[in-house]
């Protein structure tokens, strides 16, 4: 697929979150069993509860990194807090889920309060078991720095949603 359609290059996930990359494990989200899909629109009613995160992969012994950013906080006019770490789960074995991985930044639902807020989700392969660990804050996360500290390297998937507040809030609108 040609960068210029690729939908993180169209949402500016590439570049504000994360540099070029190409794809090369798969990653489903699900909250509820509604899919994200890159640039699909979930309520936050919909986020409230951690996603069933699947990853392919094949083999066992590959360890990876699923990261969970919201690069709008508080709100995409004034993003001062980008990036805002809303999960971070590591350990996680090739072809099972984030539930068999470490959770070491627990899960925080997504509660947008103005604008069209993105939540990315990163997936990158460890180097190795027990090599990736908590920092000490979610909000002015990196998630380029952060890949960078811990030898992860260019991310192997990535999938985004958007999310805004239940009763609008006001500024652009998802139609």
């Amino acid at each position: 697929m040609p960068r210029e359609r690729d939908p993180l290059v169209v949402g500016r996930v590439i570049g504000d979150v994360l540099e070029p990359f190409t794809k090369s494990i798969s990653l489903s989200v699900n909250y509820s069993n509604k899919e994200v899909n890159n640039g699909c629109e979930l309520k936050p009613s919909q986020i409230v509860n951690q996603p069933r995160v699947d990853i392919g992969g094949d083999d066992l012994r590959t360890f990876y990194t699923l990261v969970m950013v919201d690069p709008d906080a508080p709100s995409p006019s004034e993003p001062n807090l980008r990036e805002y770490l809303h999960w971070l789960v590591t350990d996680i074995p090739a072809t099972t889920g984030a539930t068999f991985g470490k959770e070491v930044v627990c899960y925080e639902g997504p509660r947008p309060s103005a604008g069209i807020h993105r939540f990315v989700f990163v997936l990158f392969r460890q180097p190795g078991r027990q090599t990736v660990y908590a920092p000490g804050w979610r909000q002015n996360f990196n998630t380029k720095d952060f890949a960078e500290l811990y030898n992860l390297g260019s991310p192997v998937a990535a999938v985004y949603f958007n999310s805004q507040r239940e009763n609008g809030s006001g500024g652009r609108r998802l139609l």
